[in-house]
């Protein structure tokens, strides 16, 4: 009689549970870091934003005539982020006090899981972030700067 080889099916169901139990702890980890790095996108524009708004702030005394960085002529001079340098956020600005202060936000888009987040910035370099329950669990806003991890850890 030949020597049967292969696996049993206990050896196999016994495989499965351990690749099951690794993926559990693995997948929710690597989703949190996925949407790290989505995040960072809001960061930079929003810090750009501001560079740009002060510069213009230098040069005019003030932070639009209209609308957020445009000039007396009707020129923009600082562009809100669009496509194609944006993917998972949406940004607005809006001015206050006689053009003497904005808020820039970048909202995140309903199609992505960076939908529930908004983070803010103003002239005085102050940071915000509000999160929704339509965020991922474990997020919580924080109002003194942008969140970057679970916990509202800045």
């Amino acid at each position: 009689m030949k020597k049967q080889k292969g696996f049993t099916l206990i050896e196999l169901m016994v495989t499965v549970a351990v690749v099951s139990i690794l993926a559990s702890i693995a997948l929710p980890a690597y989703n949190s870091y996925v949407l790290r790095s989505k995040l960072a996108e809001a960061y930079a524009n929003l810090g750009n934003f501001r560079v740009q708004m002060e510069q213009f702030y230098q040069d005019n005394r003030n932070y639009g005539s209209t609308a957020c960085g445009v000039d007396s002529s009707g020129n923009v001079v600082v562009a809100i982020p669009a496509a194609p340098v944006v993917k998972y956020f949406t940004y607005t600005c809006s001015m206050g006090n006689g053009a003497q202060s904005y808020i820039a936000t970048a909202t995140g888009v309903t199609t992505d899981s960076t939908k529930g987040f908004a983070f803010t910035i103003d002239q005085s370099n102050n940071k915000a972030t509000t999160v929704t329950s339509a965020v991922l669990p474990g997020w919580i806003g924080n109002t003194g700067c942008w969140v970057t991890k679970q916990g509202g850890a800045c």
